[in-house]
């Protein structure tokens, strides 16, 4: 005579909030969160970023204070954008000891020390009169070899200023090779990279880039920021950036990406990244101000998304505010 066995009911399992707590296979925690911030350089008063309700372009006053927050909630990074009052060809201000991302990481880490982590995007798009990622040649092109160069004196002026990570974003062919040999000669050895090794020519950005100020004034990125289209480049550029010297890398944007991000979680043995990006933020803010959504179930949803598909890290505008929910 066959046994009978009791039938199995998952929704046991799932009948009150603590059995679903005690049963989660995916937990985000604060200290999995890096928060964005801008820092503009000119002004008296933080500047609200109209497409991004709650970001600011951030005085540096103000700046220290939002560090602090993040910091308080149990926030486990931060990273900054700066935005010049002066922008030229060549980005200039980007390697300035006096630029505005020199003297806020010097004002951050003053302001909080190691309680978490203090990084830099690394890039030219915020700096340069044209709004494109690196030098130009003549003929308008981006001159992948001579913003290597300039990336490479970035990273050492981040660096001196007291940055533990830098971020590089622009998608140049070997630089986190440059920059990694950059910052090894200059004797901060201890100074780590994120790359951002999968970072797609998305429309997600388009908020970002009135925040930081950043938008090309011809063309587009889509010759040097990877294709939509395509998974396999993504591995291949993320095993480019870790011969060449990263400890983590990262995929951008995050939600229509994350098929790219649980392949690259599992193919690589570091700590991956996952950015959800301004256009994402927005489209959450713009849908909950018309009562259409949950806002914030959806924020928790959509960060446990980013950990269920194997990042370890999430940069999200949310931060401080999902931390403290956490906590």
């Amino acid at each position: 005579m066959t046994a009978q066995f009791p039938v199995n009911r998952p929704r046991r399992l799932r009948r009150t909030p603590a059995l679903r707590r005690l049963t989660a296979e995916t937990r985000v925690h604060p200290s999995d969160l890096i928060l964005p911030l801008f820092v503009k350089e000119g002004v008296d008063a933080p500047v609200p970023v109209s497409s991004m309700p709650g970001v600011y372009q951030h005085t540096r006053d103000s700046l220290r204070k939002a560090v602090a927050e993040a910091a308080e909630a149990g926030v486990g990074a931060v990273i900054l954008f700066g935005i010049p009052a002066v922008k030229d060809e060549r980005g200039s201000a980007a390697d300035d000891p006096a630029g505005i991302m020199q003297k806020a990481l010097r004002d951050v880490t003053a302001e909080v020390g190691d309680a978490l982590v203090v990084m830099a995007d690394l890039c030219l798009d915020e700096y340069t009169s044209h709004g494109h990622c690196g030098m130009l040649t003549s003929a308008g092109e981006v001159d992948n070899d001579a913003t290597l160069e300039r990336y490479a004196s970035i990273a050492v002026a981040q660096a001196a200023a007291g940055v533990h990570l830098v971020g590089p974003s622009g998608m140049m062919d070997g630089q986190v090779g440059a920059i990694r040999k950059a910052l090894d000669r200059a004797g901060y050895t201890d100074v780590g990279i994120l790359a951002y090794s999968a970072k797609y020519a998305s429309a997600f950005y388009g908020p970002f880039r009135e925040a930081a100020e950043c938008a090309p004034q011809f063309g587009d990125r889509s010759a040097y920021q990877q294709d939509p289209a395509n998974t396999d480049e993504a591995l291949r550029e993320v095993e480019l950036d870790l011969a060449e010297g990263a400890d983590m890398v990262m995929v951008k944007p995050g939600i229509a990406y994350l098929d790219v991000l649980a392949r690259v979680a599992a193919h690589v043995s570091v700590p991956v990244a996952a950015y959800q990006v301004s256009g994402e933020y927005a489209m959450v803010e713009a849908a909950a101000e018309k009562g259409w959504i949950d806002r914030d179930r959806i924020v928790m949803e959509t960060l446990t998304a980013f950990k269920r598909a194997g990042a370890s890290s999430i940069l999200t505008y949310w931060a401080t505010e999902a931390a403290r929910r956490l906590g």
